[in-house]
């Protein structure tokens, strides 16, 4: 059983004396771990950080197997390094897909926007607000999607700014007035009716307290946790600093 498919590195740890489990994301094949030898050396080090895009060749006698993994570096992300933001957000992008992903089921799209997000933070652009979208879209691909596109009491498409913590959809200014205190805030850039404005720090913080309501009650739970992985954690502080 072998395959040979491009990669984001999701995770590393040492095992035994010189080699490392690591688990990668692929278009094709999901999460995946494999064990590489000699991973644990100081020549593999620098190839081996989250985040980094790999060419992985996975080999193993039986499919269900851990297997071993070969792995080419195709770009490493260094500029990331650099930007404490940057970093923390490469961090929860890497922690969560590792948390929430089943391992060997495929997400296409979701491979295929974590590639373009990471990409973003390289390039030193605006990201935050993608990462908002990437969190939606992770809920979306695990079956915990919300739909915020008309509102759960009226019908209508316009002046959605709020989301029921109990439906995941979106609720007009008039029809959520009465239970404004109860339901999560839905900020501008992720409205359809809102023509496009400025991102402000705030709005990136209600983004993230909207996905991160859902990924703790819904999908984290769904797993058997009560909480989400640190790295979401020291995210949310960064932004916090806005």
């Amino acid at each position: 059983m072998d395959w040979r498919e491009e990669g984001v590195l999701l995770a590393v740890r040492r095992h035994g004396e010189s080699s490392a489990i690591i688990e990668v994301m692929t278009e094709a094949r999901g999460r995946h771990a494999g064990l590489v030898r000699g991973g644990g050396g100081r020549r593999m080090a620098p190839i081996l950080q989250p985040g980094a895009q790999l060419d992985v060749a996975w080999r193993a006698r039986l499919e269900d197997h851990l297997g071993t993994m070969t792995v080419e570096p195709i770009r490493a992300r260094t500029g990331l390094m650099g930007d404490r933001l940057a970093l923390a957000g490469l961090g929860a992008v890497t922690g969560l897909a590792s948390f929430a992903l089943g391992e060997r089921h495929a997400y296409p799209s979701l491979y295929r926007e974590t590639v373009a997000l990471l990409d973003l933070m390289e390039a030193g652009q605006d990201w935050p607000a993608q990462y908002v979208g990437w969190e939606l879209h992770l809920l979306g691909v695990l079956g915990f999607g919300l739909s915020l596109d008309s509102c759960a009491v009226t019908g209508a498409r316009e002046e959605l700014v709020y989301v029921s913590p109990r439906s995941g959809r979106a609720v007009s200014a008039s029809a959520g007035a009465e239970w404004a205190a109860r339901l999560l805030p839905l900020p501008p850039f992720l409205r359809q009716d809102t023509v496009e404005t400025p991102i402000t720090a705030d709005a990136l913080r209600d983004g993230l307290r909207l996905t991160g309501y859902f990924l703790t009650h819904q999908l984290a739970r769904s797993l058997g946790k009560e909480s989400l992985p640190p790295a979401r954690d020291r995210l949310v502080s960064a932004f916090s600093r806005l």
